[in-house]
């Protein structure tokens, strides 16, 4: 049985357009569900799943949103930032009346200080991040992960790779080395896997304008360019430990405590 149902990066393309994103986006989207479906347990299906901030930057994390509709969870979305939040509220009937996301309802809450997370209460199943953990300062960052693992036996936290210059510097966000991801997760017995992913072939940065981006999920020569992508992402894992640490987009850390599902 497949770890998560297969998703092509050209099935991931309209939720990026939704988000006001490109394929650089259903890339990312696809190499974080690979690295996912490697680490989940086979037959894990959660019942409650958190979103510990929005991305600073690019996107709304609908590949998370995706996650929970597929699983049939229920998904809360937490960030500190109030517009982002309406953003994301915003975003969601815009995208249903494309039919993505359809008959589902996240429950958004704000939350004031990520050290404490005091809005939240509960347990989770799964808690997933992107693009968060750069903007916290280095307290703050370990006490959000203590904090997470009190409500959740399992955490997937992506970052920006800050050994990847060309990326931090040309999306201006700040980044966190492999090693510095690694630190966050402290807590005895805890099973941590850390690496890599998103090294797509083209530069960041590029920007296209919203016909082409349109016109990308249309035509049978898109659809070949998506599927060469696909199989690409698939050789990462592949690519020597020097090209991607210096070529990967995002670093990652995925905690697990013992007693989670440790099926295979």
């Amino acid at each position: 049985m497949p770890r998560l149902p297969y998703r092509s990066i050209k099935s991931l393309y309209p939720l990026a357009l939704a988000e006001g994103e490109g394929v650089g986006t259903a890339y990312e989207y696809f190499a974080k569900r690979l690295a996912l479906s490697r680490w989940l347990p086979p037959r894990f299906r959660p019942r409650r799943l958190l979103i510990a901030g929005l991305p600073q930057k690019y996107g709304l994390s609908f590949d998370f949103w995706l996650l929970a509709a597929e699983w049939g969870a229920e998904l809360t979305i937490a960030d500190e930032r109030p517009v982002a939040l309406q953003k994301a509220q915003a975003a969601l009937p815009a995208a249903q009346t494309k039919g993505l996301l359809p008959a589902f309802a996240p429950v958004f809450t704000l939350v004031a200080d990520w050290s404490q997370v005091a809005e939240l209460t509960g347990d989770f199943d799964l808690i997933l991040s992107s693009e968060l953990l750069q903007r916290l300062p280095a307290a703050v960052q370990s006490a959000y992960v203590n904090r997470l693992q009190a409500l959740s036996p399992a955490l997937a936290l992506f970052c920006p790779n800050a050994d990847n210059p060309g990326h931090t510097s040309l999306s201006g966000l700040n980044g966190l080395r492999l090693a510095e991801v690694a630190a966050l997760s402290q807590n005895p017995g805890w099973h941590s896997t850390t690496g890599y992913i998103d090294m797509p072939p083209f530069p960041p940065g590029v920007v296209r304008s919203e016909t082409q981006r349109a016109q990308a999920s249309r035509g049978w020569l898109e659809a070949a360019a998506m599927w060469g992508l696909g199989r690409y992402a698939r050789l990462e894992w592949w690519m020597p430990a020097s090209i991607r640490r210096t070529h990967s987009h995002i670093v990652y850390n995925f905690m697990r405590h013992p007693g989670f599902l440790d099926s295979g």
